[in-house]
């Protein structure tokens, strides 16, 4: 099983990226998916969770809700995280991990596998 985050990069306050994480090994489908964040001096805090199972519940940490948005591409066992309105607050290294559950979690230590991290630096 293997996480390949991309698309980080530096943008200006106000933009836009979308951040990329493919997963090699299994399907998405039957696991749990997370996007988290760890900015400098910082712990590592979800950002946006959701589960595949019954319900597909999704958790989106406050200072993203309505701005940062998580999709599925089934057929390319690929995950994104659409981020707009970014703010310097949002500068961070955004990792993608998966849990082998059908629950949602937002636990960093819930999380079995992890993508390598993809930096993104918000200029004001």
């Amino acid at each position: 099983v293997q996480l390949q985050a991309s698309g980080g990069g530096l943008v200006q306050a106000g933009g836009s990226l979308r951040l990329s994480c493919a997963a090699s090994g299994f399907a998405l489908d039957g696991y749990a998916i997370g996007w988290f964040r760890r900015a400098p001096g910082k712990e590592r805090e979800p950002v946006s969770c959701y589960s595949t199972g019954d319900g597909s519940a999704e958790y989106y940490e406050d200072s993203v809700q309505g701005r940062f948005t998580t999709s599925r591409d089934g057929a390319k066992s690929t995950v994104y995280l659409q981020m707009n309105s970014l703010k310097p607050e949002d500068t961070a290294v955004y990792y993608c991990a998966a849990d082998d559950s059908t629950l949602i979690h937002t636990t960093p230590s819930s999380y079995d596998y992890w993508g390598q991290g993809t930096l993104v630096t918000v200029s004001s």
